[in-house]
Protein backbone atom coordinates (compact mmCIF):
# COMPACT_ATOMS: atom_id res chain seq x y z
CA UNK A 1 0.00 0.00 0.00
CA UNK A 2 1.29 3.52 -0.58
CA UNK A 3 0.45 6.38 2.29
CA UNK A 4 2.04 9.23 0.10
CA UNK A 5 -1.33 10.37 -0.55
CA UNK A 6 -2.93 10.73 2.33
CA UNK A 7 0.88 12.55 3.64
CA UNK A 8 0.94 14.82 1.13
CA UNK A 9 -2.06 15.96 1.31
CA UNK A 10 -1.54 16.41 5.48
CA UNK A 11 1.76 18.04 5.08
CA UNK A 12 -0.08 20.51 2.23
CA UNK A 13 -3.23 21.17 4.62
CA UNK A 14 -0.85 21.49 7.96
CA UNK A 15 2.41 22.97 6.90
CA UNK A 16 2.34 24.47 3.29
CA UNK A 17 -1.04 25.84 4.06
CA UNK A 18 -2.58 24.86 1.01
CA UNK A 19 0.45 25.58 -1.27
CA UNK A 20 1.14 22.79 -3.40
CA UNK A 21 4.54 23.50 -4.48
CA UNK A 22 6.60 20.86 -6.01
CA UNK A 23 7.46 18.94 -3.03
CA UNK A 24 9.40 16.11 -4.08
CA UNK A 25 8.92 12.54 -2.18
CA UNK A 26 12.72 12.00 -1.31
CA UNK A 27 12.60 16.26 -0.24
CA UNK A 28 14.13 16.19 3.76
CA UNK A 29 10.89 17.61 5.01
CA UNK A 30 13.26 19.34 8.67
CA UNK A 31 16.07 20.86 6.06
CA UNK A 32 13.59 22.16 3.46
CA UNK A 33 11.93 23.81 6.29
CA UNK A 34 8.62 22.39 5.69
CA UNK A 35 8.53 21.12 8.99
CA UNK A 36 10.12 21.90 12.95
CA UNK A 37 10.25 19.91 15.80
CA UNK A 38 6.57 20.74 16.70
CA UNK A 39 6.04 19.61 13.54
CA UNK A 40 7.07 16.18 14.17
CA UNK A 41 4.88 16.09 16.74
CA UNK A 42 2.00 17.01 14.77
CA UNK A 43 2.90 14.28 12.26
CA UNK A 44 3.42 11.64 14.44
CA UNK A 45 0.09 12.44 16.10
CA UNK A 46 -1.71 12.22 12.76
CA UNK A 47 0.48 9.40 12.05
CA UNK A 48 -0.90 7.61 15.44
CA UNK A 49 -4.12 8.23 14.87
CA UNK A 50 -4.89 7.60 10.97
CA UNK A 51 -3.10 4.59 10.80
CA UNK A 52 -4.35 3.09 14.83
CA UNK A 53 -0.79 2.88 15.76
CA UNK A 54 1.51 3.69 18.71
CA UNK A 55 5.51 5.63 16.91
CA UNK A 56 8.04 4.34 19.65
CA UNK A 57 10.58 7.28 20.56
CA UNK A 58 13.29 5.01 19.55
CA UNK A 59 11.52 5.08 16.11
CA UNK A 60 11.11 8.65 16.18
CA UNK A 61 14.41 9.33 13.65
CA UNK A 62 15.15 10.88 10.53
CA UNK A 63 15.08 7.81 8.65
CA UNK A 64 11.47 7.20 9.50
CA UNK A 65 10.00 10.37 9.69
CA UNK A 66 12.26 13.20 7.51
CA UNK A 67 10.57 12.61 3.98
CA UNK A 68 7.05 11.22 2.36
CA UNK A 69 9.49 8.31 1.33
CA UNK A 70 10.67 7.59 4.30
CA UNK A 71 7.15 8.13 6.09
CA UNK A 72 5.44 6.02 3.79
CA UNK A 73 8.50 3.28 3.76
CA UNK A 74 7.95 3.29 7.67
CA UNK A 75 4.10 2.58 7.37
CA UNK A 76 4.38 -0.19 5.53
CA UNK A 77 7.19 -1.72 7.67
CA UNK A 78 4.92 -0.94 11.05
CA UNK A 79 1.40 -2.13 9.61
CA UNK A 80 2.93 -5.15 8.29
CA UNK A 81 4.12 -6.47 11.82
Amino acid sequence: MNYIEDINKFIIENFLFGDENDLENDASLLENGIIDSTGVLELISFLEETYDITIEDDEMIPDNLDSMDNINNFLKKKLSD
